[in-house]
Order: C-alpha cells, then sequence, then structure tokens
C-alpha cells in the first residue's frame, strides 16, 4: 500500500492544472519554531483508570448514597476501537456519526500532537480507531471492533429511572477522585460546571488592514477520557461545545467543515484532518493561529476560510457550488494543485491515466482526493494560499456544472499535452485544446476576481495565457455578472468561441459588447 500510495502522489504533481510546475525537491528545513504545540504524533504516558465506566460511576454512587450500595448504573455509551480496512471503512463510520480519534483515550498523553500511529500496526495501514457510540449502537458489518469500556456519561436533563435525585456532577467529581484522577479536577468548578466556549481566529498579515479573522465552519471538540463535547464554529470563529467539563479538555479542531467540504489528510488518510489546541480551561480556549502556531495548522484554516469564503460568494453570487462531500488534500512538499475530482467519479477509468500509474490505478480508487492545494514555498502566506485555493474551487463549481464525463475529456487532453510537450495548458492550436482554454479562463478569472474583493489588489497576474482570463474580467466590467458568465459554461461548450456564442445568446442585450469583447481578446 506504501509503494501505490507513493505513486498516487507522484501521479497528483504530474497531473496538476494550476500555472505552478514541478521539479523534485527535497523536504524544505523548517524556520519557524513551533511553540504552542506540536503538530506531530502524540506522544503518549501511562495508562489511567477511565472514571467514566459503569463500574467506577456505580461506586461514586455508593461512596455518596450508603443507602444505595448496590445500585448499579445502566450503561449509556460504549468506548470501543475500530481497525478500519482502508477508506471505505472510515467513510462507513464517518456516515453513521462516529466521531474518530486515533489514539486511545485513556492514557495520559505526554507530548500532545495531531495524530497516533498504533505500533502494533503497520505503518503503512491504518491504525486503531477509537469511539465513544451509544450503548444500543449497531456495528456495521465486516468492520473489526473491540468493546473496551461499558460506559455511563450523565448528560443533562437526562433521568436514570430510580436515581432521579442524584447530583450528577458530584458522582462525577467523585468518580475522577477515586480512580485516582483528582488532580485533573478544576477547583473551583463545584456546582458550577459550564459549556467551554471561545473564538478560533487566523491572522493574515497580508490584508490592507493586518486583521485577524474568525476560522469559520470547522467542528471544535474538547475531550476528558471518553467524554467530548464539540461544536462547529461560526463566521466569527466562535463555538460552544455541547457538554460541560469540571476538568479542563483536551482541545482540536477537526477540519470537516459545516458547508460541506473536508480537508485531509495527517499521516495516514482520514475521513477529516486534527489539528491539536492542547489543554485548556473547563470553561473554554480562544486561540489565535500565526506564525507561531506552526505552518500545518495555518495552512489548514487558510485553506478551510478560503473553501468557506468561496462557498459563501457562490450563494451570492448564484453560482453554482463545488458538489457535496469535497475532499481537499494539502500537499506541502510540492507546488501545483490542481481539481481532478476522484472522489466524485472523474477519470477512474481513464486510459492514459492507466499508462501514467499501471497496475497501480487500483490505488485512485482508493485514495480519491477532489483537489489538491500545493503549498511549497507558500509557508504563512495566506494570500497566495488563498489565491489557489479559489482557482481550484472554481474548477470544482465548472465540474458541478458539466459533469464527470466532461471534466474526464478535460483532464485527458490536459495530460495528453503534458506527455507530448511539458505544458498542460498548450497554445491553444492543438487538438481539443478548446476545452482546456475554457476552464482555465474560468478558473483564472475568478481566482483574480476573488482576489481582489478581498484584498482591494490584484493578483499578480500571467500575461501570457492564451485564453485570456481577462477577458472575462472585462465582461464584468461592463456588466455582465458572474453568475450568467458561469452558466454559458455548459457541457457543450468545448472551446472559447462556443463559450461566447453561448453567453450572447443567454444575455441578448448584451450580445454586442460580448461579440466586440471576443474579437478584442481572440481574433
Amino acid at each position: 500500500m506504501r509503494k501505490a500510495f507513493s505513486l498516487l502522489l507522484s501521479a497528483l504533481m504530474i497531473a496538476s492544472c494550476n500555472e505552478e510546475t514541478w521539479t523534485p525537491q527535497e523536504p524544505a528545513t523548517p524556520t519557524q519554531k513551533e511553540e504552542a504545540v506540536s503538530h506531530e504524533m502524540i506522544e503518549l504516558g501511562r495508562k489511567l483508570k477511565n472514571p467514566y465506566t459503569v463500574k467506577n460511576m456505580s461506586a461514586a454512587i455508593s461512596a455518596l448514597y450508603p443507602t444505595r450500595a448496590d445500585v448499579e448504573v445502566p450503561a449509556t455509551d460504549m468506548y470501543v476501537r475500530f481497525l478500519p480496512d482502508g477508506q471505505k471503512d472510515l467513510n462507513t463510520l464517518d456516515s453513521l456519526g462516529v466521531v474518530l480519534f486515533d489514539y486511545p483515550l485513556d492514557y495520559e498523553i505526554k507530548t500532545d500532537g495531531d495524530y497516533y500511529h498504533d505500533p502494533s500496526i503497520p505503518e503503512d495501514e491504518v491504525s486503531w480507531q477509537y469511539a465513544v457510540v451509544p450503548s444500543a449502537f449497531a456495528f456495521p458489518e465486516g468492520i473489526r471492533h473491540e468493546i473496551l469500556d461499558e460506559c455511563y456519561i450523565p448528560k443533562e436533563e437526562m433521568v436514570t429511572k430510580g436515581l432521579e435525585d442524584i447530583d450528577w456532577d458530584n458522582v462525577e467529581r467523585t468518580a475522577f477522585e477515586q480512580t485516582g484522577n483528582g488532580d485533573m479536577l478544576v477547583p473551583d468548578t463545584r456546582g458550577r460546571k459550564v459549556h467551554p466556549e471561545g473564538y478560533i481566529k487566523i491572522v493574515d498579515d497580508k490584508f490592507p488592514q493586518s486583521r485577524t479573522f474568525g476560522v469559520c465552519g470547522v467542528k471544535v471538540i474538547g475531550r476528558v477520557f471518553v467524554k467530548f463535547g464539540q461544536d462547529y464554529t461560526d463566521d466569527k470563529g466562535h463555538y460552544k461545545l455541547n457538554k460541560k467539563f469540571s476538568s479542563k479538555p483536551h482541545y482540536s479542531i477537526r477540519f470537516k467543515n459545516k458547508a460541506g467540504f473536508k480537508i485531509g489528510f495527517n499521516k495516514i488518510l482520514v475521513t477529516a484532518s486534527t489539528s491539536t489546541l492542547g489543554k485548556g480551561s473547563h470553561s473554554g480556549k480562544n486561540v489565535t493561529i500565526d506564525k507561531k502556531s506552526g505552518d500545518k495548522v495555518f495552512r489548514r484554516c487558510v485553506v478551510n476560510n478560503a473553501a468557506y469564503e468561496y462557498y459563501t460568494k457562490c450563494s451570492s453570487y448564484g453560482v453554482t457550488p463545488p458538489p457535496q462531500n469535497l475532499r481537499i488534500w494539502i500537499l506541502d512538499l510540492i507546488k501545483p494543485s490542481c481539481a481532478m475530482m476522484m472522489h466524485h467519479g472523474t477519470l477512474l477509468d481513464n486510459s492514459l491515466l492507466k499508462k501514467y500509474l499501471k497496475y497501480y490505478v487500483s490505488a485512485i480508487r482508493i485514495f480519491v482526493p477532489d483537489i489538491t492545494i500545493g503549498t511549497r514555498d507558500k509557508d504563512y502566506k495566506y494570500d497566495e494560499i488563498f489565491s489557489v485555493t479559489m482557482h481550484e474551487l472554481a474548477h470544482a463549481s465548472h465540474f458541478a456544472r458539466v459533469g464527470k464525463n466532461y471534466w474526464s475529456l478535460l483532464t485527458e487532453r490536459m495530460l495528453a499535452n503534458l506527455a507530448m510537450t511539458g505544458d498542460m495548458y498548450g497554445s491553444g492550436k492543438g487538438e481539443s485544446e478548446g476545452i482546456i482554454g475554457v476552464s482555465e479562463m474560468w478558473g483564472y478569472f475568478m481566482e483574480y476576481s476573488l482576489y481582489k474583493e478581498r484584498y482591494g489588489r490584484d493578483v499578480a497576474q500571467k500575461d501570457d495565457l492564451w485564453f485570456h482570463p481577462e477577458a472575462l474580467e472585462d465582461l464584468q466590467k461592463k456588466g455582465i455578472s458572474k453568475k450568467d458568465l458561469f452558466f454559458a459554461l455548459n457541457s457543450n461548450v468545448r472551446d472559447i468561441e462556443t463559450y461566447f456564442d453561448y453567453l450572447a445568446e443567454s444575455c441578448p442585450s448584451k450580445k454586442a459588447i460580448i461579440n466586440r469583447v471576443y474579437k478584442q481578446y481572440y481574433k
């Protein structure tokens, strides 16, 4: 699997559709010290006693209420672990709403990090994934699992028959003390547990006023043993977890965005990358991502915010957004980016791709991103990462408009150009290159336009592109909306001339302007 995975990444580098070119280079040496928390592998310490087991919670009740010494609380949840066999199993668990952690939840964390891999599992295979599921959970067939503990996790407004008058906050604290975890409790929380809340923000020092912005739409998780709360941040980066705590949770960002996209992977492909934020107060944690936070979490937050902003802009423009469940990978060792849309069915049976990957083409069926963002030499460059993300998301909208057959033809033409000439865009004169021109004209136009909307200045544009994305910019200045420009990108449009014909038909009052712009740039 490791060899196939390496070949896949090489193929992605070759098949990139962004303007960058790629040459093999050694990994860059980090220049920025990561001071807050580590974003490498978690280092575990000793195994701890889980205070939330049925046995330990029942013992706490007996200690506080001696007349109920024989009472055993019913299990509300199960602490389990799964051993998924690849991406399909991970997808199944994700579809069932299971929140997975790749490290055991009842161990001390000596050094926090973004991922953990069980040493008993080969490095090129998915490691054990830990979860807390309801006691009545129906385990999916074919996915290996083990039940580690039956647990009682008190929930707000939950009434347990025969135990209606129990002070569950006090029981929970007592269970911590009796299991040797009393030092984890915050002394001043007796009787006033709260929902942790705070803000996750990021600094964009390329913005004219050097402002901070909320990290939008990501999932924030706070966890103590098997009890965890979660919430999605709002447009200002605010979150409020759905569980109360009396001890300091471990906080993390899970890059599964409420807008409908996921950013992943960590060491091994998962449903979404996780960035640790370390321990924080039981009442919440405020975090501002900047150059001191580490380049991994910085890149993820920038791509997240760019994508979230793109989806929002699509709604305001009337442009079709990318398809739901979009998968975005961030590749920090390469420059190019691409939108091959493999997760949504493009190129899986393409003969040219098979020629490149030979029998490793089966790896594509397992590891299937839609968009890859190359961020080499873009460390902490918010505006550059923003720009390229917008470009690829514009392609994803185009894909949603024209479908996978069109996209397979487009990508095949680009691969063929690259194989023959080393230039994926071609000159505009080759066979079937018109479809490339249409796609890239739109991609660059949206990249340039959205960059200027955010920063109030033009991005560094290429002036030698034969498909002239500035023509669409000119049309927009003359009163033709992005919605009209987008919807002329139908599946029958395979060259720029046809695109302008459809645009003129759909905007008859602007036909003369459209024809003049076409002659200005393409005749």
